[in-house]
């Protein structure tokens, strides 16, 4: 049966081992390739014709802005580790700009004039801060440590913003647990505080028809392939747990998982399955190759694949977010403005051909809206040694 759907399919559901997603979801490993995330981003092919139409449709782009958008955000994923060094101790973090499309970096006024001399002269924009990205990353831990109740959603350091941003549910600013909360919080370091419709819920859900996986009675989304299996969302499944395929055969069994704390995992591939570099397009956009797995900006554009709502795009918000779902607090997660919903989970996050990450949950739907959170592919590569499966 598996075999007769390929040959029906092509190598559209052959991906389906290594990733559920068109273009734009799940990251892949900065350790899988022989060459570093910079050079692999910096040696990106052409966006396939599916990503473009994707951008056009969801950032309401033409084809030639989009074209300028992907280019100017290669850019900035290539200038970003470099602009870091270049500032030291007076970094304050960096973002892209979709306005002025620069990577626009942050420094506290310890800057000298030669260090924004040399930022502004490699292309990027610079803006003085109060508080370098040390003082914010040092503010955002001490809030980990913190029991956070359910009308606490996430908290991150928004460079941008130059604090740390705690975000709380519409309709409990004022319960007692959570006031307690934010008054400890403010007392770790700049902290603003913002307002969510919804409290974030992992993205499971209970078998139905599609193209998914299967553990036991839920139902998730590959992420990305590495060698010997791929890499999903660790509430998907725990260590042992046997995965079945689109198609309800064997494909292996959950090597590593974790979550709370994290939301990763990785499953190994065998009985007659194969994985490929290559992220689902389910029609809707053309299969994607994946080429690597640079880190992109927040700003950048970014696009998801699930198994239920299939492909969208968005943006970057937020990274090092800590999410309070309710099995517990999961770290350093990047926050997105993409739609998801439940079978999404462990779907890839794409920008460009780099891999970014597995879809772990969110608040609101593809209807309404709503914002998405995923584990980072690099750090699931590292914590279980795995190489990216890449073109």
């Amino acid at each position: 049966m598996r075999r007769t759907r390929l040959t029906h399919a092509g190598v559209a559901a052959l991906l389906m081992i290594g990733s559920w997603t068109a273009a734009g979801t799940l990251p892949a490993a900065a350790q899988n390739a022989p060459d570093s995330p910079t050079a692999r981003a910096a040696d990106s092919a052409p966006a396939s014709a599916g990503l473009l139409e994707a951008m056009q449709r969801d950032f309401g782009l033409t084809r030639a802005e989009a074209e300028d958008r992907l280019a100017a955000e290669r850019k900035a994923t290539d200038l970003a580790p470099e602009a870091r060094r270049t500032a030291g101790s007076a970094y304050g973090g960096a973002w892209f700009d979709a306005g002025s499309e620069k990577l626009t970096v942050a420094v506290t006024s310890d800057a000298d004039a030669s260090t924004v001399r040399s930022l502004r002269a490699s292309g990027a924009a610079v803006r003085t801060v109060e508080h370098s990205a040390r003082q914010l990353d040092a503010a955002k831990s001490r809030i980990d440590r913190l029991d956070a109740p359910s009308g606490v959603s996430s908290w991150a350091v928004d460079p941008a913003a130059n604090t740390v941003v705690v975000n709380v549910v519409a309709g409990t600013r004022a319960d007692n647990d959570v006031r307690s909360f934010v008054d400890e919080a403010r007392e770790a370091g700049p902290v603003t505080v913002r307002t969510v419709r919804a409290p974030a819920e992992t993205f499971a859900a209970g078998t139905v028809g599609g193209d998914p996986y299967y553990t036991g009675n839920v139902r998730c989304s590959i992420g990305f392939s590495v060698h010997g299996g791929f890499v999903t969302a660790g509430h998907c499944g725990g260590v042992g747990g046997q995965v079945r395929g689109w198609d309800g055969s064997y494909i292996g069994n959950f090597q590593g998982s974790s979550f709370p704390g994290d939301d990763y995992a990785w499953v190994n591939v065998g009985s007659g399955w194969w994985t490929v570099p290559v992220v689902l397009g389910w029609g809707t956009v053309s299969d994607q190759l994946v080429r690597g797995s640079a880190e992109a900006p927040v700003g950048a554009s970014i696009c998801r694949s699930g198994s239920t709502t299939h492909w969208h795009c968005g943006r970057v918000l937020a990274k090092n977010e800590t999410v309070n779902y309710s099995q517990g607090a999961v770290h350093q997660m990047t926050k997105t403005s993409v739609c998801a919903e439940p079978g999404d989970s462990g779907g890839s996050f794409i920008s460009g051909d780099q891999a970014q990450g597995v879809t772990s949950g969110g608040w609101g739907n593809c209807s309404g809206g709503g914002e998405t959170w995923f584990q980072p592919v690099n750090e699931i590569l590292n914590r279980y040694g795995l190489t990216l499966h890449t073109a």
